[in-house]
Formats: structure tokens, C-alpha cells, sequence
């Protein structure tokens, strides 16, 4: 399988156009949040490559970002997000996913290659292999729910990054999994049935309503150490 060294430090430093790597979390939450530089952002990385099929920012974040000294904070290699992936019961629930410390989205994205592979809605025959390519025909983002949690200021940009230039449906919550105290939220939408689309991304208001659906505590600025 190809692997991320295409997305090395310098080559995403160069997407970003920034001049050192402390600078990427902030210029990526700039461009997720502006809706007319996101998707040129996506089209700048995607002519690099175009294989969605894992996470790019793998070794570049691990290099560069991860907190591993002040948050114990490391991420899980592909192959290890593959194998996670075949354990989860997705008949279970087939159209939602949640997932805590959700790091840049290596294991969230094994699901989600296995949901537009394995059509379990839209595809009633996609448990015979020989049918399963009927999935490419009936997958529907807005037929599946994707709600992940992470804390880390430096990771959640490009979680938010690898779910909407997949066109993903669902939320990124930056928060503390166990007291529930949450800096923000960010609702990730599709509103199509083009798996090629990219999604949205709506940063959602402090507000009572949200707090109660996604089970947050208090909204805070920061998280103490």
C-alpha cells in the first residue's frame, strides 16, 4: 500500500505556505473555517495525491505536532488502524461511528473506506463479495454519522481536515472525553449524495442546545494540564 511519505514535513509546509512546522494547527483551522480557501486547499493536497484511503498526516504529525511529553500523546500507525477497524462490529450500527481521542483520524478513516466500500445501507448485497462493487453505486454520505472526540489544539485541525475533503457527515468535538468540558464544536456536512463532494465545516455556537446533544459539561477556554 502507498504509503504518506509524499506528505513529508516540507511538502505540507509548502501547502500551508508556512515557514515552520508551530505554525500548521493555527493556518489549518484558518483554512477549515474559510469557505472559499478550504477547498482550494483540498485540490492543492489531492494533486499531490489523490489516495484517501489513509491518513496522510500520519508521520508528518508525528514528527512535528504530537504532544507526547505534556499529553502522552502518540498515534496509531495504519496498519494497527486497519486492524482495529475489522474488529469493530459495524453491523451493529452500521450508519454511526463514535470515536475518543480520535488523534488526526487514522482509524476514522479505516471506517470510513470501509463504509464506501461495504455499503451496509444503501448496498443490501454487499455482503457477497462478488456484489460488494454494487457499493460504489448506492454509497450516500448523508446515510452515515461520524462523531469523534479529540483535545489536542494541534490535532484537531486536521482531523477536521481528513473528514471534510472526504466528504464526511458528522462532528469533531475538541474536549476532555471524561470531565466532558469542551472548547468547541464543529459540525462536518455533506448535504449531498456525492461521496466526491467536500463537506462543510460550521463551527457551532456555545449554546445550550449543542452542549446537551453532544453531553458537554461546560464550555472552556482552554484545558489544564
Amino acid at each position: 500500500m502507498m504509503n504518506n511519505v509524499q506528505f513529508d514535513v516540507k511538502t505540507v509546509n509548502n501547502l500551508l505556505g508556512i515557514d515552520d512546522s508551530f505554525k500548521a494547527p493555527k493556518r489549518m483551522m484558518e483554512a477549515m473555517l474559510n469557505n472559499d480557501e478550504r477547498p482550494e486547499l483540498f485540490k492543492k493536497f489531492l494533486r499531490v495525491s489523490a489516495n484517501l484511503d489513509f491518513d496522510w498526516f500520519h508521520e508528518y504529525f508525528e514528527d512535528e505536532q504530537a504532544e507526547r511529553k505534556s499529553k502522552k500523546q502518540d498515534f496509531t500507525p495504519n496498519s494497527i488502524a486497519q486492524v482495529l477497524n475489522n474488529l469493530v462490529d459495524s453491523e451493529q450500527a452500521p450508519n454511526t461511528y463514535y470515536e475518543v481521542a480520535a488523534g488526526t483520524g487514522g482509524i476514522l478513516i479505516k471506517r470510513w473506506l470501509d463504509d464506501r466500500t461495504h455499503d451496509r445501507i444503501g448496498n443490501p448485497l454487499s455482503n457477497k463479495t462478488a456484489l460488494r462493487f454494487l457499493s460504489v453505486f448506492t454509497y450516500d454520505p448523508r446515510a452515515y454519522w461520524y462523531q469523534v472526540e479529540e483535545l489536542s489544539d494541534r490535532a484537531i485541525p486536521f482531523l477536521i481536515f481528513n473528514m471534510a475533503i472526504r466528504g464526511m457527515n458528522g462532528v469533531a468535538i475538541q474536549c476532555d472525553s471524561l470531565t466532558r468540558e469542551a472548547k468547541d464544536v464543529y459540525f462536518i456536512r455533506n448535504n449531498t449524495s456525492d461521496f466526491m463532494k467536500f463537506s462543510e465545516v460550521i463551527k457551532c455556537p456555545h449554546e445550550d442546545v449543542i452542549r446537551k446533544e453532544f453531553n458537554i459539561s461546560e464550555w472552556v477556554d482552554s484545558f489544564g494540564n
